[in-house]
């Protein structure tokens, strides 16, 4: 097998393409022989030591990927031999192969594709805990997506719309908005061009969005969160702008609004059954046609580093998919 290796914390240009056994998997394990893996932040973040969870080095990086089993150790009965499964980990997703827990792996229903596989339950699955399960979102409301072209940002439009929201996207470019409006978005903001607050009021009569959706944190938090509406949510998933915000407090007391966090990897861990009902309700949603991965570009394994050098210079729009073909 080849794998990506990451000896040290030195950030993409110092992962190394290498030849590795192909590991047999253990009592409890899977081997996976990978077809594609997708690139989430984490994974940016997690080869330059910035990322909450910090494996030992050295790793195989990529949190994310699908493909067929090829082999299970002792104990495992769920999938077998031959079977098309997504992985939801944080590490072993960028190589040919990868053992891992049985419980890191689901089973993927007949027609759904393999690739939309690999890019499918780290945003949809932050996606869905975010708007359904803390943000409570109903047909009705108003969601503002902040961020709205990225990876949870376009799964968060499509979850938000088969809910029966009302979507308004939120992006740094016209063509940018254009993708946005393309998958179901109601309304669209240019924010590199026009002033968040104003179209906001204008587009929501002056009441504000009901739930906002935030992986950006930044200079974006603070006027989104001025025009929330009242009892309004305002969900932290993450901070792809850069910087952690600070909100004054007396402004959550004005509105009567919630600031709620949203961590999706601790939420797997620790809430199993909710997280496993959450997932089946999204590969309804994917069979029925109302949710399904935008794939930005899809390149072969070995070019890594230039997917890691698209996303870090913020030109992705939905998910980058690494393939082995």
């Amino acid at each position: 097998m080849k794998a990506w290796i990451c000896a040290t914390l030195e950030g993409a240009d110092a992962l190394q393409w290498q030849e590795l056994p192909t590991p047999e998997p253990g009592p409890g394990e899977v081997r996976v022989a990978i077809r594609a893996a997708s690139l989430n932040f984490p994974d940016l973040l997690i080869v330059e030591g910035k990322y909450q969870f910090k494996p030992p080095l050295p790793f195989v990086p990529g949190s994310e990927f699908a493909g067929t089993v090829e082999a299970v150790g002792d104990g495992v009965t769920a999938v077998k031999p031959g079977d098309a499964v997504a992985v939801i980990g944080s590490t072993g997703g960028f190589a040919t192969h990868a053992c891992v827990p049985a419980a890191q792996v689901l089973p993927l229903p007949p027609g759904f594709d393999v690739e939309d596989g690999a890019a499918f339950a780290f945003t949809y699955g932050t996606s869905h805990h975010a708007l359904i399960d803390r943000g409570a979102v109903h047909a009705g409301e108003t969601v503002l997506v902040l961020g709205a072209a990225g990876g949870v940002g376009t799964a968060a439009v499509q979850i938000a719309k088969a809910a029966g929201a009302h979507v308004i996207g939120a992006a740094s470019s016209a063509d940018k908005c254009a993708l946005i409006r393309s998958i179901g978005a109601d309304a669209t903001i240019d924010y590199g061009s026009e002033n968040l607050r104003e179209r906001l009021k204008a587009l929501t009569g002056g009441r504000g969005p009901d739930v906002i959706y935030d992986p950006v944190g930044g200079d974006l938090a603070e006027p989104a969160f001025r025009s929330i509406a009242w009892r309004g949510r305002h969900l932290v998933i993450g901070f792809a702008g850069g910087t952690i915000p600070a909100l004054p407090w007396n402004l959550m007391l004005l509105k009567g609004a919630s600031v709620v966090g949203v961590f999706w990897g601790d939420f797997v861990k620790r809430e199993p059954q909710a997280f496993a009902q959450g997932m089946r309700e999204l590969v309804q949603w994917y069979m029925q046609g109302k949710v399904k991965p935008v794939v930005d570009q899809r390149l072969p394994m070995p070019a890594l580093r230039q997917a890691y050098a698209r996303m870090g210079s913020r030109q992705v729009r939905g998910k980058l998919l690494l393939v082995n073909d």
